[in-house]
């Protein structure tokens, strides 16, 4: 059932089951020259069957209508290459983008077989099949158009500005609307829960970027921030310090746990609190055991960049101790 939560702005809830997330909030713009999706849902028949509904109550003509895509996830890109097939043109970075291309391969995925061997998850017998990222990302590649930094999308009267926002993926983006005040934020600020800040690589410290996205994004004047998950945050100043207050309490957690104690990803991850109706890291689902050492990760790979802790490698696996 539509929800107009602005002028010719259209919610959906794309449900993903079995997902702790529930679903995906994507928002459609319509207007009388061209539409615009934003965000998809998993590539899955319940998620196709959400989105073709929306498509059918607002009665859009897919050929003049467009798809963005904020950032690489599966319950954010999932149905791009379905869409696509269809008539819609694609949108996203091209940082994330070729990462969603590259996530259609198989050879993306087997270099989980490494991450699983660093983060000490072999313990748990977690592998790559069992990634929503594997199981619900486009299976073909993408005929993207690639957008940068300050690009516009024009659909109807708005004029929704390109943003860089990355550090939930590499190259996240969102969308700015400044007459209306308006921000389409992907998974960058969500309502209620946090996102995932996870490990992409040794280059980069993804949480320091992380934190300079949120306080870039402080410094606009918004009413309505659209989010992928959640409600949509109407003060966005209280979430972003809302955030950054997490994150700070998480490194505090994580530097108490290697204190004194040499740990592996998977054993700082298991000790971390986690708002999930379980009891111990043995009840974890396996695509949860992914996230969370995902997430410990960053915080322990920030820490050693601030100087606050030290890693070391035995036997392929990555341990770390507070300095």
């Amino acid at each position: 059932m539509k929800n107009e939560v602005y002028k010719n702005i259209y919610q959906y809830e794309i449900p993903l089951p079995n997902n702790p997330l529930r679903f995906t909030n994507t928002y459609i713009i319509t207007s009388e020259d061209r539409n615009l999706i934003i965000d998809t849902g998993f590539n899955m028949p319940e998620c196709e069957e959400a989105m073709m509904n929306a498509v059918e109550e607002l009665g859009l003509d897919l050929a003049k209508t467009d798809l963005f895509i904020t950032h690489l996830h599966s319950d954010h890109s999932g149905l791009a290459e379905n869409l696509q097939r269809r008539g819609v043109q694609v949108y996203t970075g091209i940082v994330d983008g070729g990462l969603i291309n590259q996530m259609a391969t198989e050879e993306y995925w087997k270099k989980y077989n490494d991450y699983e061997v660093m983060f000490d998850l072999k313990r748990d017998g977690v592998n790559y099949l069992s990634h929503p990222g594997y199981k619900f990302s486009p299976k073909e590649k993408i005929d993207f158009i690639y957008l940068k930094e300050n690009d516009v999308l024009k659909v109807g009267n708005y004029s929704l500005r390109v943003i860089d926002t990355p550090g939930h993926t590499p190259g996240h983006m969102s969308l700015y609307e400044e007459n209306h005040r308006l921000l389409f934020c992907g998974d960058h600020i969500l309502g209620k829960i946090t996102p995932n800040i996870t490990f992409w690589g040794f280059d980069t410290d993804y949480l320091a970027v992380y934190f300079e996205s949120l306080k870039k994004v402080y410094a606009y004047d918004l009413d309505y921030v659209f989010t992928a998950h959640r409600f949509i945050v109407r003060d966005h100043r209280t979430r972003i310090n809302e955030l950054l207050e997490h994150h700070q309490h998480r490194l505090d957690e994580v530097l108490n746990i290697i204190s004194g104690n040499k740990l592996s990803v998977r054993d700082t991850a298991s000790k971390m609190k986690w708002e999930l109706r379980i009891n111990s890291w043995d009840e974890f689902p396996i695509p949860q055991k992914w996230f969370a050492s995902g997430e410990a990760m960053s915080h322990l790979e920030h820490l050693v960049a601030i100087g606050k802790a030290e890693k070391s490698v035995e036997n392929e696996i990555i341990y770390y101790k507070a300095i």
